[in-house]
């Protein structure tokens, strides 16, 4: 990217991902682009995660900003090069299909990740993040905060938990708890 454009203010990164436009880089970059400057984009999912946010945006910039636009991993996506209306039908069938081709492949990847889950679930394993456990440490914190010796902060103080932990231990022990009375 640095060898086409000789301005370093000129180079946005963008590490966000591109599941929604709310990117800090991304909305500069937008508001500084005008008429005729050429934007320069590793790859066309880098516009979003679907078709229609895709073409959304390659509209936005090309026709509304009529900026440029040159996606650098698909060459056939240069809008420097073709001007005539056979060049722009060119460039907009490749988009169209490569946009298709972007939805498609995050709908695979959303399907793989949730048979993945789903394999795991029915092997027993446990996803997410490990339950903080009721220690004794804990029931004895449980006990004075509910008797009214001590604050609840007090209380999460002593069993090194945020105030969130704390609350959602406690219902997951009074739970258990009435359910063994």
């Amino acid at each position: 990217m640095k060898r086409l454009i000789t301005d370093e203010r000129d180079i946005f990164i963008d590490k966000q991902s591109g599941r929604d436009f709310n990117r800090e880089q991304y909305q500069l970059l937008k508001r500084m682009l005008r008429k005729d400057d050429i934007l320069y984009i590793h790859s066309l999912d880098r516009f979003g995660r679907n078709k229609e946010a895709i073409l959304e945006e390659w509209k936005d910039i090309t026709q509304n900003i009529q900026a440029h636009i040159i996606v650098l991993d698909m060459p056939l996506l240069d809008t420097t090069q073709y001007k005539d209306s056979l060049g722009t039908l060119i460039t907009d069938l490749v988009l169209q299909i490569l946009s298709w081709l972007a939805e498609e492949e995050r709908t695979k990847i959303k399907t793989r990740q949730r048979e993945g889950i789903d394999a795991a679930k029915k092997k027993g394993k446990h996803l997410g993040r490990p339950r903080t456990e009721i220690t004794p440490e804990f029931i004895n914190a449980y006990n004075m905060w509910k008797h009214g010796q001590i604050t609840a902060l007090y209380a999460m103080e002593m069993c090194n938990m945020s105030s969130p932990t704390f609350y959602r231990v406690v219902k997951r022990f009074e739970d258990r708890r009435n359910k063994n009375q």
